[in-house]
C-alpha cells in the first residue's frame, strides 16, 4: 500500500491562514505537532499541544530567527528514506524521530520588494530555513508529504483521515513544493541581478545578466493557431488578460487570446472612451467617442464586413446601449473592465459570445518574443515618446492644421501604433475609416487603406507608422483626397516626399518617432 500514515508533523508557516483549524484537525487525528517560533505560539494559543522546535533540537533559536530549524534532528527526520533499513537504523542510533508531514510556506520576499522596503529589509526576508525544509521533504516524498499552500489544508486533513497520502499524491505535492521554491529563488535572483547587485551592463542599460520568471498553467486550450497544434494558457499570477474573469460564452481559444491582447492594447492606447475591433491581430476599426456606444459605432463603421467574427476591447465598462449594438453582429469576444447589469443581460442571450471582465488595463513595461534558442525583450511601445505629442510635431508643408484636423491627426497617429507594419491608417471624426496593414511595401499599404476607405478617404487624415521611402505612397493618399498626413520622417528622400505633399496642397507633419509593429 502506497499510503503512509501521518503520525508526526513539522509546521512552520509565515502565512498563518487556516493554521488553527489545521492544527486542531491534526491533533484530533492523533498527529504529534512540532513547530517553530510564532507558528508554535499560534498553535498553542488555539489550545493544541505542540512541541517547540528548540525543545526537539535542544538548541535555542538564534541570530534574530535566522537559525531555527537548521539542525540534524529536523533534517534527518525529514530526509530519512524509510524504505532503506540503514536509514531507519541510523535514526534509531541518533535518537531521531522521523516526520511524516511538513507544512511550510515562506517569507513574503516578493511582497517585501514590491512594498518599497529598504535593501536590508529585503535581504532579511530571504528565507533560508523554510526552503531547506521544503526541499528536504519534497526530495524525500517517498516517505514524507509536504504541503506549501494553505488552500491544500482541507485535502490534507482528508488524507490524514484516510490513512495518509498515496505515493502519487506525495509526488504531486513534491512537484508543487519544488515549483514553490523555484519561483521563490527566481524572485530573489532576479532582484539581485536587476536591482540590488546589477553588473555594469545592467546598471547602464537596465537589462540584467540574469532574467527569470515562472508561470503556472491556467488552462489547456482545445488547440493552438490551427487544430493540429497543441496549446495551453499559463499565467504569472498578476492578473491581466491571462487572469481575466470569463462571465459568459464558450471556452477561450488560442486565437481569441491573441486577438484580445491586441484589442486591449489598441483600446488602452487612448485616454478617451475607446473601442477597438480586431481580427487576426489587426484592427478592423478603432474609434473614440463621448461614450462607448458612440465609439463602438465609429469602430464598427470602419469595416463592417471584417468586424463580423471579430474581437472587441473597450477601455470603459460596456453600457446597455453598446451591448444592443454588439448583439446585432456576430462577435467572438468582448473584453472590458466591466459590464453594466443591463449590458450583461443583453449579451448573455447570445449563447457563444465570450464576455471577459478585466478591470485593469495592460500594465507590463516589457514585452518578450521567443526566437529559436533565445528570447528578445523590449520596452512596450506606449506611444509616449516626445514625438508622439502633437505639440512637438514639425510642420513640413501646407497650412497648419486647425483644432479639429489636429485632433484627427493625433487620433490617427495613436491608432496607427496598433496596425501591423507596414501601416497606413486613415481617420475622420475620431474613428478609423481605412486601414492598410501588414504589406511588405508602404505604397501597397496606402492603396489598401484607400481601398477600404472608399469615398470616406476624401477629407480624411492619414498616418504612417514609418517614413515614406518614396513619394508614391503619399501620392496614393493625396490622390484619394486625404487632406493632412502625419509620419515620422527620416527618409533620404524626405525632400521628394515633402515636395509631393506641397504639390498636392496637403498638410504634412513629421513626428521624428517611428512605431513599427511586427
Amino acid at each position: 500500500m502506497s499510503r503512509i500514515a501521518i503520525k508526526r508533523a513539522l509546521i512552520s508557516v509565515y502565512d498563518k491562514a487556516g493554521l488553527e483549524e489545521l492544527a486542531r484537525g491534526l491533533h484530533e487525528a492523533g498527529v504529534e505537532i512540532v513547530s517553530t517560533g510564532s507558528t508554535a505560539g499560534r498553535i498553542a494559543a488555539a489550545g493544541v499541544p505542540v512541541l517547540p522546535v528548540e525543545e526537539l533540537t535542544g538548541f535555542p533559536e538564534c541570530l534574530d530567527g535566522r537559525v531555527k530549524t537548521l539542525h540534524p534532528k529536523v533534517h534527518a527526520g525529514l530526509l530519512a528514506d524509510r524504505r532503506k533499513d540503514d536509514h531507519v537504523r541510523q535514526l534509531g542510533e541518533l535518537g531521531v524521530e522521523p516526520f511524516d508531514l511538513a507544512v511550510v510556506n515562506l517569507y513574503p520576499f516578493g511582497d517585501t520588494v514590491a512594498s518599497g522596503a529598504s535593501p536590508d529589509e529585503c535581504v532579511e526576508q530571504i528565507d533560508i530555513g523554510g526552503p531547506t525544509m521544503v526541499r528536504a521533504a519534497a526530495k524525500n516524498h517517498a516517505s514524507v508529504a509536504v504541503v506549501v499552500d494553505p488552500a491544500g489544508y482541507g485535502a490534507l486533513l482528508e488524507a490524514v483521515r484516510a490513512g495518509g497520502f498515496t505515493l502519487e499524491q506525495r509526488r504531486r505535492l513534491a512537484a508543487a513544493a519544488f515549483a514553490h521554491t523555484a519561483a521563490y529563488d527566481t524572485a530573489v535572483a532576479s532582484w539581485f541581478a536587476g536591482e540590488y547587485a546589477p553588473d555594469e551592463t545592467a546598471a547602464e542599460s537596465g537589462w540584467p545578466d540574469f532574467l527569470g520568471a515562472t508561470w503556472e498553467r491556467a488552462a489547456v486550450l482545445r488547440y493552438g493557431e490551427n487544430p493540429h497544434q497543441r496549446a495551453a494558457l499559463y499565467t504569472d499570477g498578476r492578473g491581466g488578460l491571462a487572469g481575466a474573469e470569463q462571465l459568459h460564452g464558450k471556452e477561450m481559444s488560442y486565437n481569441n487570446y491573441v486577438d484580445s491582447d491586441a484589442a486591449r492594447r489598441a483600446a488602452y492606447d487612448f485616454a478617451e472612451p475607446c473601442v477597438a475591433i480586431i481580427k487576426h491581430a489587426n484592427p478592423c476599426g478603432i474609434a473614440i467617442g463621448g461614450d462607448v456606444a458612440e465609439a463602438h459605432r465609429g469602430a464598427h463603421a470602419c469595416d463592417p464586413v471584417s468586424a463580423f467574427g471579430g474581437v472587441i476591447a473597450v477601455n470603459r465598462p460596456v453600457s446597455e446601449e453598446m451591448a444592443r449594438q454588439v448583439a446585432d453582429v456576430f462577435t467572438e469576444v468582448v473584453i472590458a473592465p466591466d459590464f453594466d447589469a443591463a449590458a450583461l443581460e443583453i449579451l448573455t442571450r447570445k449563447k457563444n459570445i465570450r464576455l471577459l471582465r478585466c478591470p485593469e488595463g495592460p500594465s507590463g513595461a516589457t514585452e518578450f518574443r521567443r526566437i529559436d534558442g533565445g528570447l528578445l525583450l523590449q520596452g512596450v511601445d506606449r506611444v509616449d515618446a516626445p514625438g508622439d505629442d502633437p505639440a512637438e510635431w514639425e510642420l513640413k508643408t501646407g497650412p497648419a492644421a486647425d483644432e479639429a484636423t489636429l485632433r484627427d491627426l493625433a487620433f490617427a497617429w495613436r491608432a496607427c501604433r496598433s496596425v501591423k507594419s507596414n501601416a497606413i491608417l486613415l481617420a475622420a471624426g475620431g474613428a478609423t475609416v481605412g486601414v492598410g496593414m501588414g504589406q511588405v511595401n508602404r505604397v501597397d499599404s496606402a492603396r489598401l487603406a484607400v481601398s477600404r476607405a472608399g469615398d470616406r478617404a476624401v477629407g480624411s487624415v492619414g498616418a504612417s507608422d514609418a517614413f515614406f521611402p518614396f513619394p508614391d505612397g503619399l501620392e496614393v493618399l493625396t490622390a484619394a483626397g486625404v487632406r493632412a498626413i502625419v509620419e515620422p520622417g527620416g527618409s533620404v528622400r524626405d525632400d521628394e516626399v515633402i515636395a509631393a505633399a506641397e504639390k498636392a496642397g496637403v498638410t504634412l507633419y513629421f513626428t521624428g518617432v517611428r512605431h513599427f509593429f511586427h
